[in-house]
């Protein structure tokens, strides 16, 4: 049994299965979950979900610096006494998704790195969150259900490509970078995991007139799946068939195509066209 496991059993804390609490004591994993994440000693990071601290310290030891942001209060004293000793390390309670990330991480160099393992359960709104926080992100390495990591490096037709995957792929580049079975966990969980990185990009993955109006109609691609993006058009933005074909038209996209299976270069052109129309048509 690791120290770290050790330290978890002999304070008699019990995980709490409402906050996804499945924590990894493998340090030769954690070891290279560590070395996957491309963290170095230039980069300050922004852990999320500490847990009991064991991949906390080697993120230390690789890191100029490490905030960590932890909901649980009753691990608060947990990780203060077992990281004591790195000077590099700074703590965080509170929940994420309600915190001002960029009051919080303020005191850190930019570009930030995000390494969590999260709590399944706001995976997505997480990943949405940091996409839109401001902050500036050099990557992210995130351990996921693998579920979500299918679909973040899904492509446009497959079964996974749906919002998240062109949310993330607009702004990062995916990478996946070890799968992790749930034995790993301690208590495993149900599914199997998986490392990510998304790396961010300097731009966009495509040019548009409005970012706003661009992931509104891709919304709408995906609003009624195995429909054709012409009937998508129409119940989303209320408009005549015969304007959401001429939008088709303008984009030069078939008009029976179904919003599943356009890539983000198609979904960018189709966005200008319903700027424009939107402009024409106030």
């Amino acid at each position: 049994m690791s120290k770290t496991k050790e330290r978890i059993r002999d304070s008699q804390l019990r995980y709490k299965q409402g906050l996804g609490q499945n924590f990894i004591y493998d340090d030769a994993l954690l070891q290279a979950l560590v070395a996957a994440s491309g963290v170095t000693e230039q980069d300050d990071v922004l852990e999320i979900g500490p847990g009991s601290g064991s991949m906390t310290a080697h993120l230390c030891d690789a890191a100029h610096h490490v905030l960590s942001v932890e909901l649980d209060e009753r691990l608060i004293p947990l990780l203060e006494a077992f990281l004591r000793e790195k000077s590099n390390f700074t703590l965080v309670q509170g929940d994420v998704l309600s915190l001002n990330l960029r009051e919080v991480t303020s005191p850190l160099q930019k570009p930030i790195s995000v390494v969590a393992n999260i709590p399944y359960y706001i995976t997505t709104p997480l990943i949405t969150l940091l996409l839109s926080c401001g902050v500036p992100i050099r990557r992210m390495a995130l351990m996921v259900q693998k579920e979500v990591a299918d679909k973040l490096l899904s492509a446009p037709g497959e079964e996974g490509w749906g919002m998240l995957a062109v949310r993330a792929q607009y702004f990062c580049e995916p990478e996946l970078a070890m799968d992790v079975p749930a034995a790993c966990f301690t208590p495993p969980p149900k599914v199997d995991s998986a490392f990510v990185l998304l790396h961010m990009r300097d731009k966009p993955a495509v040019a548009v007139r409005s970012e706003e109006d661009f992931f509104r109609v891709a919304g709408a691609a995906f609003a009624l799946r195995r429909k054709t993006m012409t009937n998508n058009l129409c119940a989303t933005f209320r408009m005549g068939r015969e304007d959401a074909l001429n939008l088709m038209a303008q984009a030069g996209l078939d008009g029976k195509i179904r919003g599943e299976r356009l890539t983000l270069a198609e979904l960018g052109r189709l966005a200008d066209a319903y700027t424009a129309w939107k402009e024409e048509n106030p």
